[in-house]
């Protein structure tokens, strides 16, 4: 279950930052995310490797 995706709430949560941080991010500082329909996703192991190399 770990390789699921993540919504914007449960990434926020992860990194111990705001949801409004999240989407700066996305916007400003290319965090990888899909977008499916209206919603963001995100996988773990990506943001992880963005922020190792961020």
């Amino acid at each position: 279950m770990e390789d699921r995706w993540l919504s914007v709430e449960e990434i926020a949560q992860y990194l111990g930052i705001s949801k409004d941080t999240v989407y700066t991010w996305i916007s400003r500082k290319k965090m990888p995310t899909h977008k499916i329909g209206r919603l963001w996703k995100f996988k773990k192991v990506q943001v992880d490797e963005w922020k190792e190399h961020g």
